[in-house]
């Protein structure tokens, strides 16, 4: 390929530089709070369009499904249409389709435009990235990974606390329409302030490329989303689309590694860095999601909390990432080794998992402050350096590029976690009740003596001796299911601290040469 002619690059500057990168992350965060704002709201849709709880959950998957097929070919379609054109088109179409969202009547109406949303909203995400980062020299490029990891960690854990608020005092359909203003003022700015990339030119179409992928990446995400629900293996259709899915990813990467115009430049993994920073990018979705999943069920299932306290009490815990963000960039531009960085975000998270596999029925918001705290500190600590890590040295469409890879991996490492955790919930809560269940019985005189007292209780209030039984057993079934319910969060939490503690040795294989700002160099091309 023919060198760029020696063009000096132009960065931003000024009030323009600032209005860009404000527009760039509020469309991200716009785009992170609309991957979870949904969720808290789900059994009010569901209830008002008439939809099972099965059914009901595609509004989720449809929208995960789109977001994850996009975002790695953003970097292809900016190419393309031009930065510019297909960053204002990206929060157009999510913006038309929140309108969409908010009007329909029906599930399958909604189910649709929620795809349309996700296709909008993974041309977002990425594209905001590699604009942020190119709004910066590289020797200052850490503001910008600061930036956009800033909003990467807020953006998911305010959109329960939105969804929360909206849907205790409005109705479900706010939470759509109130993207509307955002995305119309986010579309005006992107089309005024954007600008294309330099020396880029249009690729060659890889339809075979888009096709594999689509098949690939949609059925595992669908695997991923669905399985729980549907018993993993034991549904046909799983494994049907599971084996899809091998197939159409396979056929991906021996299509990318063989042409010179691939979708996606699968060939930027030939620099070890970049490989690992993106493999470090699915583990943080996965223990970012995987933590924010478990721990609102568990304070509302476990401890009897409201949705809308779950969501006041996550707050400081996403506030307090501004220290962590400011801690994080300071060493980094202190030159400080980003193995450093990550191992203490790392043990930070493990401290907070660790701290809450002690909880028990008593456990208050008090308990809980401090450990969530430092998972915000924790979670910034890990993930600017690997943002950084997984695009070292690159910019242009290679940028595009590998940020579009980085951030697939991490919704894929997000939907793997949660998948993951609820395997493990559900397998360990049976083996917990069959332990406890077993010292229920007329020869434990500890079960016998409650059972009496209960008996004896409800007899008291007027019951008959046989519903007085009925009910005595009841209340101790009640009371098992609590238990086992708190242990098998508990151990959850601690099981996925034991699993972070594998990734000590990939983190410790990054190469790291002093003097780098970003972890590595990229290799010739």
């Amino acid at each position: 390929m023919e060198a760029q002619t020696e063009q000096p690059v132009v960065y931003p500057s000024g009030i323009a530089k600032w209005i860009l990168i404000i527009t760039a992350v509020s469309c991200a965060v716009l785009e992170l709070i609309d991957t979870t704002v949904v969720n808290v709201a789900l059994r009010e849709i569901s209830g008002n369009i008439g939809a099972t709880v099965t059914e009901i959950a595609w509004v989720v998957t449809s929208y995960s499904i789109a977001n994850v097929i996009v975002i790695p070919l953003s970097g292809m379609f900016s190419n393309l249409f031009g930065r510019k054109a297909y960053f204002t088109g990206s929060v157009a179409l999510f913006t038309f389709a929140s309108v969409m969202c908010g009007i329909s009547g029906s599930l399958w109406v909604l189910v649709f435009w929620r795809f349309v949303q996700g296709l909008g909203g993974g041309g977002i995400l990425s594209t905001a990235q590699s604009i942020i980062m190119d709004a910066f020299p590289p020797e200052k490029r850490t503001t910008g990974l600061t930036i956009f990891g800033l909003g990467a960690i807020i953006g998911p854990s305010f959109g329960p606390v939105l969804g929360g608020v909206i849907t205790d005092n409005f109705s479900w359909h706010w939470i759509f329409f109130i993207n509307v203003p955002i995305g119309v003022v986010g579309s005006y700015l992107s089309w005024k302030y954007v600008e294309n990339m330099q020396g880029v030119e249009k690729p060659r179409m890889d339809w075979w490329g888009i096709l594999f992928l689509i098949i690939g990446i949609g059925s595992l995400q669908y695997v991923l989303e669905e399985g729980v629900i549907k018993d993993w293996f034991e549904s046909s259709e799983i494994t049907t689309f599971f084996i899809l899915a091998m197939i159409g990813l396979l056929l991906f990467v021996i299509r990318e590694f063989s042409i010179d115009y691939p979708a996606v430049n699968l060939r930027l993994y030939r620099n070890f860095n970049l490989a690992m920073g993106s493999l470090m990018n699915l583990v943080i979705g996965l223990i970012m999601t995987g933590t924010l999943f478990i721990f609102p069920l568990f304070v509302q299932v476990s401890l009897g909390w409201t949705a809308t306290k779950t969501g006041a009490f996550m707050i400081p815990g996403s506030l307090i990432v501004l220290v962590g963000m400011i801690a994080a960039k300071k060493a980094m531009d202190a030159g400080v080794n980003p193995k450093i960085i990550i191992l203490t975000g790392l043990f930070l998270t493990v401290l907070y998992l660790a701290l809450l596999s002690f909880s028990s029925p008593d456990s208050g918001s008090h308990d809980l402050f401090w450990p969530f705290m430092l998972r915000g500190i924790g979670a910034v600590m890990m993930i600017i350096p690997v943002l950084g890590l997984a695009v070292a040295g690159l910019t242009g469409k290679d940028l595009a590029q590998a940020v579009g890879l980085s951030n697939m991996l991490r919704q894929l490492g997000g939907a793997l976690g949660v998948a993951l955790i609820n395997i493990y919930l559900s397998n360990e809560n049976a083996y917990i009740r069959s332990n406890m269940v077993e010292h229920i019985s007329p020869y434990d005189p500890i079960s016998t003596e409650s059972i009496t007292g209960l008996t004896q209780l409800f007899h008291g209030a007027g019951y008959g001796t046989e519903d007085a039984t009925m009910a005595a057993y009841a209340m101790m079934d009640g009371a098992v299911t609590q238990q086992q319910l708190l242990l098998g969060y508990n151990h959850g939490f601690i099981m996925v601290g034991v699993v972070i503690l594998f990734c000590v040795p990939v983190i410790l294989l990054i190469r790291y040469k002093k003097g780098e700002n970003s972890g590595g160099e990229m290799m010739g091309h």
